[in-house]
């Protein structure tokens, strides 16, 4: 049987023997709710704010601008429809949005739904490496402009948006700025003061810890109000008692990434490279997003064949135990084109069809490079004659 090798990890990534360690330490033996008042709640509490320290410290923010969520999509929502709510509340006249075409569905989809309720949405587009014109982001601002809301790193090509610029110009006009990192944190260093970011999503499974948790940056004076309701956990703004085992874990995943990072972006895009140069020598490939990687997210990879379908090369792929990802959907047997690979290329829109995306990790190694780019290589000769 050939090597199992695992390269989805902008899907998920492997949660690392020390995340595990510290959540089942809570487990185990702290498991009081934070909101009680005795021995075991106390110790809890203390513990919940340990691990908002290490967040405040990774975004260099204040403990109290941290709210754990359950992750991205949550995160994501309570800044677009919170804002909204405030601005709403408070009679502001703030409704205007703009944001990109290659969003996450956890940006686009909320976004989509106030547009069908009638409030104005500007959709930036891309260019064909994946990057907003910032000329024209400023061209779209207007006096009722609420939110600016950008991925930071694209979840399927990868590209990484200037977001020192996009905070620059959100400051200049007042306007408030939010953006995805989901695909970003644990893997590029982030400082909200430096890029004037007001909103910030966070997910704990895209940096070896635990799925399910995640926190939203809120910088103290946003004008944001909750949208879910309950209890008073996390400010009111995330009712509910906290997830402390996952919370730990979460915290423990980013404090071994704040010393990991440049030497395994140095290591992950070594194969990175490696891998890019050997796929794109099979014929009638295309290399989607960034031809610079250091505009790009350490191990994507995104490549798009002009005459295979992607869920065929999926499947292939997978029967040689290979797990890749594609940017398509598929739902009841009927396959939707990716979104992102149709904003890069309007007039080809069959490669949106044809994506496949390889994202490398920590935990891969040349020994994959070479056994991903032979089989592969393998799979499109052989479909392609059938």
């Amino acid at each position: 049987m050939s090597k199992l090798v695992y390269c989805d990890n902008a899907a998920t990534t492997k949660t690392r023997p020390e995340v595990i360690e510290a959540m089942l330490e809570v487990l185990q033996n702290d498991f009081g709710n934070a909101s009680s008042l005795h021995k075991y709640g106390r110790k809890a509490k203390k513990l919940l704010n340990s691990a908002r320290e290490v967040c405040a410290k990774f975004l260099n923010c204040q403990n109290s601008e941290i709210i754990f969520t359950s992750g991205g999509t949550e995160s994501n929502n309570m800044a677009i429809l919170g804002a909204l709510e405030f601005a709403q509340k408070h009679k502001t006249n703030k409704n205007h949005f703009i944001s990109t075409n290659i969003e996450h569905s956890s940006v686009y989809k909320p976004l989509k739904h106030l547009e069908n309720l009638n409030y104005p949405v500007t959709w930036l587009k891309v260019n064909e490496n994946g990057f907003i014109n910032l000329q024209k982001l400023e061209e779209s601002l207007k006096p009722n402009t609420l939110m600016v809301s950008i991925i930071h790193a694209n979840n399927e090509i990868g590209s990484i948006q200037d977001l020192e610029a996009i905070g620059a110009l959100c400051k200049k006009h007042n306007i408030l700025f939010h953006t995805d990192a989901v695909q970003s944190a644990g893997k590029i260093v982030l400082d909200v003061e430096k890029y004037k970011i007001d909103l910030l999503s966070v997910s704990g499974h895209k940096f070896y810890g635990p799925k399910g948790i995640g926190f939203l940056f809120k910088r103290i004076d946003s004008p944001v109000l909750p949208i879910l309701f309950g209890g008073s956990q996390e400010q009111g703004f995330k009712p509910g008692t906290e997830n402390l085992a996952s919370i730990m874990g979460l915290a423990k995943a980013l404090e071994c990434r704040i010393n990991e990072m440049p030497a395994e972006k140095i290591f992950v895009q070594k194969l990175q490279k490696q891998l890019i140069d050997k796929l794109l020598q099979i014929p009638q490939t295309i290399l989607n997003g960034s031809k610079d990687l250091e505009k790009r997210i350490a191990g994507n990879i995104n490549i798009s064949f002009e005459d295979l379908k992607s869920d065929a090369l999926i499947l292939h792929l997978d029967l040689k135990n290979i797990c890749a990802s594609s940017g398509s959907a598929c739902s009841e047997g009927n396959i939707e084109p990716s979104r992102i690979i149709t904003a890069l290329y309007p007039n080809q829109q069959h490669l949106a069809y044809n994506s496949v995306r390889f994202s490398l990790g920590a935990n891969n190694d040349e020994s994959d490079i070479l056994y991903i780019a032979e089989t592969l290589s393998q799979i499109a000769h052989k479909l392609r004659k059938t």
